[in-house]
Order: C-alpha cells, then structure tokens, then sequence
C-alpha cells in the first residue's frame, strides 16, 4: 500500500518534542462498561489490567501519544490499561517483551518506527521480524522531524540553508540523536547538492542545547520540542521532513516543496504479540479508531504536532512492510551499516 501523508484532510486515513513529564499510571475503565468478546480471555479474571508497553521513556511523543489514545480505549474496551515505557536498544527491549507474552490481549505495545520497521536496516542480527514476530492491530499517530536553527541565526529559510551550505560544504553541523535522523542528513545531502556533517548525539535535548548555545548550526528535532523552543524564541523552524505540510503546524514548509521527494514521517502504531485471534485484533482495532476520531482526542495530539495515523489490522502489516523496505533500501544508497 503507498503511505500515508500528513495532509490537509485529517484525521489521517489508510485510503490516501518534547512532552511534559508524565507520571505512569493506570487509566481507569467508565463504571458499567463490559468486554463482549466470543474469543480470548480479554478480560482478566480479578480484573488484572491490560499492560502497554511503551519502547520510549515517559515524556516521548510515543508516550504522549500511547497516554492520549490507550485512555479512550480503557473505556471502550472496559478495561483498564496500564503504560509500562520500557526504553532502550532501539525498541529492542519492548519488543522482545511484547513477543514473549500470551497472545491473549493483555499485553500490548503501542510501538514507534524504529522497533516496527526501520530496525530492520538499522539494527544488526536484529533478534525479531516485525511482521513474523508482531501482530498488528492499528495506527496511532503520525507526525515528522523538524529542521530547527538558534532563533537569531542568518539563516530564515529552508532555501537560505541549502544556499548557506552550499558556500561552506563539509562545515554546517546538524545534531544527530538517531539513526534516521543521520539518514534524513543524508538524503539532504544528496537530493540538495551539499555536504552537512551529522554530528552524533545521545539525544535530542543536547543538540537543542548545542544549538542555542552555538555550539551546532541546526538540529532535527520532533514537533513538541519545536513548538516549545519557538514559542520559547530559542529557535526557529526552517522545515519539516514528512512530504506534505503537517496540518498541526501549516506555516511551516515541507523538505520536500524545495527537495522534491523527500519523505521521512515519524510514526506510532499499536501492536500485540504473534498468534492473537483475528476477532481479538478487531476488537481492538475498533477500540482505537473510535479513540482517533475524537474531536478531543485529535486537539490534544494537534498540541504537540501530532495527527490520528487510522490503519486497521491489514492495513497497517501493508504498511509495517512498505516503511520496512524503505528504510533498507535508503541504508543501502547511503552506505548506513546495521550497528
């Protein structure tokens, strides 16, 4: 299937930052609700929770988007739901947890795309595949990188960037905090004729700090921590990776109106381990989609540069798949080897 677009139609359907902290907790079910499932055992006897494995730290916009959608879906189910953020190694970690669970519903990891597909290229002797060791259930959210310098810099466009390194090939500094990130680099690089340095960090809140303190010329960082840092007046957004403008920050120009074809979305999906019961899957699913098409739901994601990402079960293993390849055959052209 071709991938989904941030777009001027949302929520965004299959058809076409940096958060607050936020404390773990559980989201409890509407008093009266109850699962009606003829499969699995849903809902646990003793009322045990259904846990979600998060594969980022609390405060992620994977977080913030599992928090967000995993409440309404505690009431639809009628079940409660707790978050359980278990970063680290890329997803590695949440994944083989959520592979090792019972498929019975009770576990379930609303995971980002690194874990769902692009570790595939990135990730050496990578001990899952994502399609043959996951079932997928339904998108979450979908978003995108954007390209930041320090607020005072010469620097006012996407256009004035390329022009700029351009003059100083080898010498512009872009901070890079992951993997795809270092791949975005690169395919600037190659489509604008210029030579930026991908300057390896730890994370994404260092290379804001290096930024504001002249220490790097640009970063690319995640909605929420942009908005953040402009309306702080710390940095200025140039543009943003996905193809299309994202509705939640229209005024800000796509790579790709000056790079044609550059197209790097950043997104989260809801997945549970191998064997579940495609009743079971549906279920969930349903449960999803009713939480992404609430105008509250679709408000509080748009606040933090986020869309609804609506994929049902097959749409979104099409889509695990196509993103996959992708990223494969973009480590290849870019001489990016699994680490």
């Amino acid at each position: 299937m071709s991938a989904p677009r941030l777009s001027d139609s949302q929520p965004l359907e299959a058809k076409d930052t940096r958060r607050p902290a936020v404390k773990r907790r559980t989201f409890l079910s509407a008093i009266g609700l109850t699962l009606a499932l003829p499969v699995g055992n849903v809902l646990a006897q003793g009322g045990r929770p259904i846990r979600m494995i998060v594969p980022l730290p609390a405060g992620t916009s994977n977080d913030y988007a599992a928090r967000i959608l995993t409440t309404h879906v505690a009431q639809t189910l009628g079940q409660a739901i707790v978050v359980d953020n278990k970063p680290g190694a890329n997803g590695v970690i949440a994944t083989m947890d959520i592979m090792r669970a019972a498929p019975d519903g009770m576990t379930l990891m609303c995971g980002s795309l690194s874990p769902l597909a692009s570790n595939v290229a990135f990730v050496k002797n990578l001990p899952y595949e994502p399609l043959r060791n996951l079932t997928p259930i339904g998108g979450a959210t979908l978003t995108n990188h954007v390209l930041m310098v320090k607020a005072d810099s010469p620097i006012r466009t996407f256009a004035d960037f390329i022009a700029y390194a351009k003059q100083r090939p080898g010498k512009v500094s872009v901070g890079a905090s992951t993997t795809i990130v270092q791949l975005q680099i690169a395919s600037m690089n190659k489509l604008g004729g210029i030579q930026l340095m991908a300057i390896p960090y730890k994370g994404t809140p260092a290379t804001i700090s290096d930024v504001i303190g002249g220490v790097l010329d640009a970063t690319l960082t995640d909605p929420g921590n942009a908005l953040a840092q402009v309306k702080g007046g710390q940095l200025r957004a140039l543009a943003v990776t996905s193809l299309k403008r994202n509705p939640a920050t229209p005024d800000w120009p796509a790579i790709s109106e000056t790079l044609p074809g550059f197209d790097f979305p950043s997104w989260n999906a809801f997945v549970g381990p191998a064997g579940m019961s495609r009743a079971l899957v549906e279920r969930i699913s349903a449960a999803v989609i009713q939480a992404q098409k609430r105008p509250d739901v679709t408000e509080q994601l748009a606040r933090q540069g986020m869309v609804p990402l609506i994929l049902r079960p097959d749409e979104l293993k099409a889509y695990m798949d196509t993103e996959a390849k992708k990223y494969v055959r973009l480590a290849r052209e870019a001489n990016i080897q699994p680490e």
